[in-house]
């Protein structure tokens, strides 16, 4: 995690930024599960606490090679008039390191209900006795929309940007460049 990457977006009366985010986040991630690697993560400089969006820039992690790996894909076509690309620079030093991950609840109340009529044979009126709305957890972390290459279904993946860390932690990166153990320079 020596380089990396700044993909800002740019201002668009048009379009809103999210949108603009939620299609970036997923060509990244269609870029990387082409190279099915692990060694790519990300981060969002422009986070703000207690908001939903990610902010307006993405940064990619990784060593100088792999990121021109990943930047020599054209995995950014369609999007190059909506970003402005920052050059393959080293990260400065003495940097903190902080995890960045998604975050996941399963509490949704149909869900659970779902599971209790599967599992235990109970029909719907009796799910719902057992299960009560209040159990839903509702998260209030950042978010980008996306859609499933499988299913087609939109879902939101959540993501946490952990504590500040002196050290850095090794790992692998998920094929959305996120991990619950690794982490990458903060700055």
């Amino acid at each position: 995690m020596d380089h990396y990457i700044d993909i800002r977006l740019r201002p668009d009366p048009e379009l809103a930024s999210a949108h603009v985010m939620d299609a970036l986040f997923g060509k990244l991630h269609l870029a990387l599960v082409a190279r099915q690697s692990g060694d790519v993560g990300i981060c969002f400089p422009g986070v703000v606490a207690g908001r939903t969006g990610l902010g307006d820039m993405m940064r990619l992690h990784g060593d100088a090679k792999t990121l021109d790996g990943v930047m020599g894909t054209r995995w950014l076509a369609g999007l190059l008039d909506y970003v402005h690309v920052g050059n393959n620079a080293a990260v400065p030093g003495d940097t903190p390191h902080r995890v960045v991950r998604r975050v996941q609840t399963k509490s949704s109340a149909e869900r659970i209900r779902r599971r209790q009529m599967r599992r235990h044979g109970y029909d719907e009126g009796q799910a719902r006795d057992r299960v009560p709305d209040s159990v839903e957890r509702m998260l209030a972390s950042p978010y980008v929309n996306l859609r499933s290459a499988s299913t087609a279904q939109v879902f939101r993946l959540f993501i946490e940007h952990g504590p500040l860390l002196a050290v850095p932690q090794s790992g692998r990166f998920s094929l959305y460049g996120l991990s619950p153990q690794a982490t990458v320079p903060w700055f």
